[in-house]
């Protein structure tokens, strides 16, 4: 019942994210490409009421991903959000009164089959809901170092596929880290009550990790075309919370055998990824590079 709950939470928050990306990445598309790392990027996009309504939207999807890794492991819970771009495709489509093609309901088919063939082999199971903080202790300044070399990166690189990336990765372990974060901090609420939801570090890491969640996913917007830095953000997320999922809530994933079909379920969500974002109604919903 528990992984029930967790699999509908999870797939309507994906929804609510899928209508963020519309909304935000639509208002990000009124800036121009940017060739630094912009701070004031953020303060252009609080100026426009459709970037707010998607800001909206985020915060009712972390309200339900909260209620997912409630009832669900985190390596079950986070790969879920890859449905958030068919998603967006989806309330696009309605949106711009556009049709899919056949090519890319064909990824978008790739993305689901790929996505459920992977869960079943990997079949997330156990855990704990209070990692130790020892654990934390290894991964927070691995998640850091990891972000702080992408973004150097990152910077260092003119506009274009390399630099949309990178910081679309940097954005991807931050996401994924916000995840965690919000899980160990949930359960406190759930398990000691609001006043320990509110004390415990876990709750203000996650805040301050995802506002450097969105801004670096807004710069990768700026920085290059969306078929670098999707796939990139799509397989990113995956992988990272799978890993912590792992080392610091002790989550299992089968081995063996099974780690094939897991290899053959991440290939077709990143093959159909990169077919995905080269469909035209993406490009003209949510790149930074489309006509105006």
């Amino acid at each position: 019942m528990q992984t029930t709950l967790a699999v509908l939470f999870a797939l309507l928050a994906a929804v609510s994210n899928a209508l963020a990306t519309v909304l935000q990445r639509y208002a990000a598309r009124t800036v121009p490409l940017t060739v630094g790392l912009r701070p004031a990027l953020m303060g252009e996009l609080l100026r426009k009421p459709v970037w707010l309504a998607g800001f909206g939207a985020v915060i009712v999807a972390a309200a339900l991903q909260a209620l997912a890794l409630l009832n669900g492991a985190l390596s079950l819970v986070q790969p879920l959000f890859v449905l958030e771009l068919p998603f967006a495709l989806f309330i696009g489509g309605i949106v711009l009164h556009r049709r899919l093609p056949p090519r890319g309901w064909a990824a978008v088919a790739a993305m689901m089959v790929g996505l459920g063939v992977g869960l079943w082999a990997a079949s997330p199971s156990g855990g704990v809901d209070r990692p130790r903080t020892g654990m934390w202790a290894m991964a927070l300044p691995s998640c850091a170092a990891a972000v702080v070399v992408l973004v150097g990166t990152a910077v260092r690189r003119p506009e274009g596929r390399v630099r949309a990336a990178c910081f679309g990765l940097a954005a991807a372990v931050c996401y994924a880290l916000t995840a965690g974060l919000l899980k160990d901090a949930t359960h406190a609420c759930a398990t000691e009550g609001a006043a320990a939801f509110f004390t415990a570090w876990q709750t203000y890491g996650f805040a301050l990790v995802g506002v450097a969640a969105v801004f670096l996913l807004e710069n990768a917007m700026q920085s290059g075309p969306l078929v670098a830095s999707q796939p990139a953000l799509t397989l990113g997320d995956a992988t990272v919370s799978l890993a912590l999922g792992v080392t610091v809530f002790e989550e299992h994933l089968r081995g063996g055998w099974w780690l094939l079909p897991m290899s053959l379920g991440a290939l077709l969500v990143v093959g159909g990824a990169f077919v995905v974002v080269r469909v035209p109604l993406v490009r003209t919903l949510v790149a930074p590079d489309a006509p105006r």
